[in-house]
């Protein structure tokens, strides 16, 4: 083709890393995207085509691909040909052409409210550990923050006055999410008694903090919430973002208005916020046909 293809990918990685700041799952994700439909024009951009494109999103079905992946492939090939035309070097931009493929809304599993209370009323300790997994798990569910959010906390984002956090979310942008008194007195315990023997020298302000003293990661908070949902009988196997998912179906089976419940989860559509009004209505349907005896 006419430009090289590892600066082709490694132009558009740039691209999405700094001008569209996306995560770097969402990145990697796109780039392997890229690489697919590069493997399927022999490495030649300048085959790129809407008939191409139609040929390569079918291949994808035909492999049984999900439909979220579908969706997602079909996103990023919009956005890599507008990028390449943008660039020169496609000269047209078959994109435009592409429909939109809509992703599967399947209603996620969610915890009901025994359950959380399970997951969450357990015997305090004074063992560092477990003050960091009990504070976690608490904020994740007060909060409903994502997994890559809540390891990103340093200290000072903590309000304590106000019981709120500052989260930076997703493109960069800033909120403010309250919690309860629970996650304080599991925070208290944690940076007061926890935190203090494991700061090391190289852990600057993060508020979690691993074994050796580091940030905590996302993968560290997945198996602590795995392992303390398999403790409670019942509990779907989930990870945070099961607990996310549950803090907003409470919040609206609570009485909290839709619009709330986005600002909370730093959702920037409101299409986003609304499945959990149908896992609502699910989970009262359920209620009802189990309770009702003319269901």
């Amino acid at each position: 083709m006419g430009v090289d293809r590892d600066e082709v990918v490694a132009e558009f990685g740039r691209y999405l890393r700094l001008e569209r700041d996306l995560s770097p799952h969402t990145v990697r994700a796109y780039l392997g995207d890229v690489n697919s439909l590069l493997d399927h024009l022999g490495g030649r951009l300048e085959a790129l085509d809407i008939g191409t494109l139609r040929e390569w999103l079918a291949e994808q079905h035909a492999a049984g691909k999900a439909r979220a992946t579908l969706a997602r492939r079909t996103a990023c090939a919009r956005t890599f040909t507008a990028y390449c035309h943008r660039r020169g070097w496609l000269e047209n931009d078959p994109g435009l052409l592409l429909g939109s493929a809509k992703a599967g809304r399947e209603l996620p599993a969610v915890l009901d409210q025994r359950q959380a209370e399970a997951v969450l009323n357990v015997a305090s300790t004074a063992d560092p550990k477990e003050l960091r997994d009990q504070a976690m798990l608490e904020l994740l569910y007060a909060t409903g923050v994502r997994v890559s959010e809540l390891c990103a906390l340093d200290v000072d984002d903590v309000d304590r006055e106000r019981n709120v956090i500052k989260v930076l979310g997703k493109g960069r942008k800033e909120r403010v999410v309250p919690f309860g008194a629970p996650a304080l007195r599991a925070l208290d315990r944690w940076c007061i008694h926890g935190r203090p023997r494991w700061v090391r020298a190289g852990s600057g302000p993060a508020l979690f903090l691993g074994v050796r003293g580091g940030r905590i990661d996302a993968g560290t908070v997945r198996r602590v919430v795995h392992a303390r949902l398999a403790q409670v009988e019942g509990a779907p196997d989930m990870g945070p973002h099961g607990l996310r998912h549950s803090a907003a179906t409470h919040l609206l089976e609570g009485g909290a208005d839709l619009r709330s419940v986005q600002e909370l989860l730093g959702h920037a559509s409101l299409n986003s916020t609304q499945i959990y009004t149908h896992v609502s209505i699910e989970r009262l349907r359920a209620a009802y046909r189990q309770a009702h005896p003319r269901a």
